[in-house]
C-alpha cells in the first residue's frame, strides 16, 4: 500500500556523547521496532483499551507522513498543532519527525493577542486544528499560516483560510514516501515546544532529537525500563505530554494515553492500561492520597511515580499505593539536572546532579553562592545539544537564557552541606516582607498539609509598611471547608512567624491554571485583596518574632 523510498545515509559521528542513529532519531527509532518487536503494544488507550502494535504504529506513521507530504510538508517545515490529544494528534507527531519535519503544537486555551503570538512564533504554512477551535482563528493575523487540516468534527463552512479534513488530508490509500533530502541528525529541532506563559508571552523552545532523548531518555531516568508503560495524562503542547512518548519509543517500551488527571478515576486507568510508570505533578500527589483509604489501594500495577515537587507525604504515599517515588528538577529548556534515589527521606529534595550534567548556583552577576545561600539554577550539559537550542526568533531572550556559556533557569536553589538541592522559588515570584525573603513555595508546601486544602499558591500584595505582605490563596478539597483563622493556627508551629500569610483567600472553584497544571500566579497577583479575603489584622489575629535570652 505504501512504499518508502531510499534515502541518503550518513556515517555515525565517533563522539561517543551521541547515541546511535537508531538509538535516538524518531525514523530510525520506529523502523528498529517494527522489525525487531512487531508485536509489542507501543500504545494503549484507555477509553477503549485499543492497542497498538510497533508494526501497526509504523503503517499508521508511514500513511499519516505520505499525507503530510502530499500537502507540501517538506523537512526541516514546521506545522503548528492546536488541539487537545487525540489519536491524531500522535501520528501527526510522530509522522513530522518520520520526514524530518517539526511539530509545534500551542496550548489550546491560547485565545486573541496570545494566540497571534504563538502563531506568529511558530513559524508555519500548515496548521492542524481541531473543529472546536476553528472559529478561534477569525479575525487575526495568522502570520504564514496558509491552510489549515481540521481535525476532531467537519470542516466548518467558513474558515479563516483554505481548510481540508483530516481523513482527506492525511490518510491517503496509497503512495510513495519520498526519502529526506539529507540525513535527519541527532541535532536537528524535532519540536518546538512554547513555555507556560504564566507570567507573559510564552517562548517558543527549540528542542532536538538529543534534546528530548536526554531530557528523560535512558542516562536521565535510568529507573525507567524497556518493560515500563508510562502513563500519558498531560497535554501534548506540554513537554510532560509530548517528552515520554518520544523517550518510551526510544527505550522500545509503551505508554498509555489518558484523557486527563482526574482524581476520581486515576486508579481505575492505572489498572485498566496496565501502566507501571506515573508523573503526578503538583497537586495531584496531594489529591490522591487525600481521597478516602480503601483496601486495595496497593493493588495497582504501578510500581514507581515520579513526583514533582516532592509532597511531604510521599512515604505515607509510597507505602500506601504499594509504588517508589522517585522526586526530579526539569523544564522545558533543559534535561533533568537532579535526580533523587527512591524514595528519599530528605524532606523537599529535588535531588542531586545526575552524571553529564554541571550546576551551580550565583548571584546576580553569575559569581557563586555560599553553600547553604539561595541562588539561581545554572546549567551546562556534558553531551552537545543535550539541552534547548534556544527560543525560535527570540535572539534577545536566547542570549540572556544563556549567558557565559550557562543556560539561566530562571529558579531559585539551596544546597545543603550533603550536596541536595531543594528548590526556593522562581525567583520573580520570591515575597520580601519585613526585611526577610520568603518562599513562596515553601508557604505553599505546608499549607498543603492541611487535611481540608486541596491546592494553595501564596503571593505577593503590597503591604501598608512597605515592601510585601503574603496572601495565600486555597482551595478545598472537596466536600470540606477552610476555616481561615484555624487554618493560620495550624500554621504557627510549621513557619517562621514572617511567612505566616496575613491573607486568606478561599478559592473554591480550583486555583486558575494553564492546561498544564500551572497556577496562573500573576492572575491572583492582579486580583490581589479581593472582598471575599480574609485579613488576620483586621481579625486581631496576630504573630510576633521570637524572644530569646542572650543574657548567658
Amino acid at each position: 500500500m505504501f512504499d518508502i523510498a531510499t534515502g541518503p545515509t550518513a556515517p555515525e559521528t565517533t563522539d561517543p556523547r551521541i547515541p546511535a542513529r537508531n538509538h535516538v532519531i524518531t525514523r530510525d527509532l520506529i523502523d528498529r521496532w517494527a522489525r525487531t518487536t512487531p508485536e509489542k503494544t507501543f500504545i494503549k488507550f484507555d477509553d477503549n483499551g485499543e492497542e497498538w502494535t510497533y508494526a501497526a504504529f509504523r503503517d499508521l506513521i508511514v500513511q499519516t507522513a505520505v499525507g503530510l507530504q502530499s500537502m507540501g510538508v517538506a523537512q526541516g517545515d514546521h506545522v503548528l498543532v492546536f488541539a487537545p490529544n487525540s489519536r491524531e494528534q500522535v501520528r501527526i507527531f510522530f509522522a513530522l519527525n518520520y520526514i524530518g519535519a517539526v511539530y509545534a503544537p500551542i496550548n489550546t486555551a491560547y485565545r486573541g493577542n496570545l494566540l497571534v503570538h504563538a502563531i506568529d512564533v511558530a513559524d508555519a504554512k500548515i496548521a492542524v486544528v481541531h473543529a472546536s477551535l476553528v472559529d478561534r482563528l477569525a479575525g487575526i493575523k495568522l502570520g504564514r499560516l496558509e491552510k489549515l487540516v481540521v481535525v476532531g468534527g467537519d470542516v466548518p463552512a467558513e474558515t479563516a483560510l483554505p481548510a481540508v479534513g483530516y481523513a482527506d488530508a492525511l490518510l491517503p490509500a496509497s503512495g510513495t514516501l519520498a526519502p529526506p533530502v539529507r540525513p535527519i541528525e541527532p541535532w536537528d529541532p524535532m519540536a518546538l515546544v512554547f513555555t507556560s506563559g504564566t507570567t507573559g508571552p510564552s517562548k517558543g523552545v527549540l528542542c532536538s532529537y538529543l534534546h528530548i532523548f536526554t531530557n528523560a531518555g535512558p542516562e536521565s531516568w535510568p529507573f525507567v525500563r524497556q518493560d515500563d508503560r508510562y502513563l500519558i495524562n498531560s497535554p501534548m503542547f506540554h513537554l510532560g505530554g509530548m517528552g515520554p512518548m518520544f523517550c518510551m519509543l526510544a527505550r522500545g517500551a509503551s505508554f498509555a494515553m489518558v484523557e486527563r488527571f482526574d482524581t476520581a478515576t486515576y486508579w481505575n486507568s492505572v489498572r485498566n492500561t496496565g501502566c507501571t510508570v506515573a508523573f503526578l505533578l503538583g497537586v495531584m500527589a496531594t489529591f490522591l492520597e487525600k481521597q478516602p483509604l480503601r483496601t486495595d489501594d496497593a493493588d495497582n500495577p504501578l510500581r514507581l511515580v515520579i513526583m514533582v515537587p516532592l509532597a511531604a507525604n510521599s512515604q505515607s504515599f509510597a507505602s500506601r499505593f504499594g509504588v517508589d517515588v522517585y522526586a526530579i528538577f526539569n523544564m522545558t529548556e533543559i534535561s533533568t539536572p537532579l535526580v533523587t534515589d527512591p524514595n528519599p527521606t530528605v524532606r523537599g529534595t529535588c535531588g542531586k546532579p545526575r552524571k553529564g550534567v554541571d550546576v551551580r548556583l550565583v548571584d546576580a552577576n553569575d559569581c557563586e553562592v555560599p553553600r547553604g545561600s539561595a541562588g539561581e539554577m545554572i546549567i551546562r550539559t556534558d553531551r552537545p545539544w543535550g539541552m534547548n537550542s534556544g527560543y525560535h526568533r527570540n535572539p534577545v531572550a536566547t542570549a540572556q537564557a544563556w549567558r557565559n556559556g550557562w543556560f539561566h533557569t530562571g529558579d531559585a536553589f539551596i544546597c545543603d552541606d550533603d550536596g541536595n538541592y531543594f528548590f526556593v522559588d522562581r525567583i520573580k515570584d520570591a515575597i520580601r516582607r519585613r526585611g526577610e525573603n520568603i518562599s513562596s513555595f515553601e508557604v505553599e508546601a505546608e499549607v498543603c498539609t492541611h487535611p481540608d486544602i486541596a491546592e494553595a499558591a501564596a503571593v505577593a500584595v503590597p503591604s501598608d509598611l512597605g515592601e510585601d505582605d503574603v496572601l495565600i490563596c486555597v482551595a478545598p478539597v472537596a466536600g470540606r471547608t477552610i476555616d481561615p483563622g484555624a487554618l493560620l493556627e495550624f500554621l504557627r508551629p510549621r513557619l517562621s512567624y514572617f511567612m505566616v500569610p496575613r491573607y486568606v483567600r478561599v478559592v473554591r472553584d480550583g486555583l486558575p491554571k494553564t492546561p498544564s497544571s500551572k497556577v496562573l500566579k500573576h492572575e491572583l497577583r492582579a486580583e490581589g485583596i479581593t472582598a471575599d479575603t480574609w485579613d488576620r489584622e483586621a481579625a486581631g489575629v496576630h504573630f510576633k518574632g521570637e524572644r530569646f535570652d542572650t543574657s548567658a
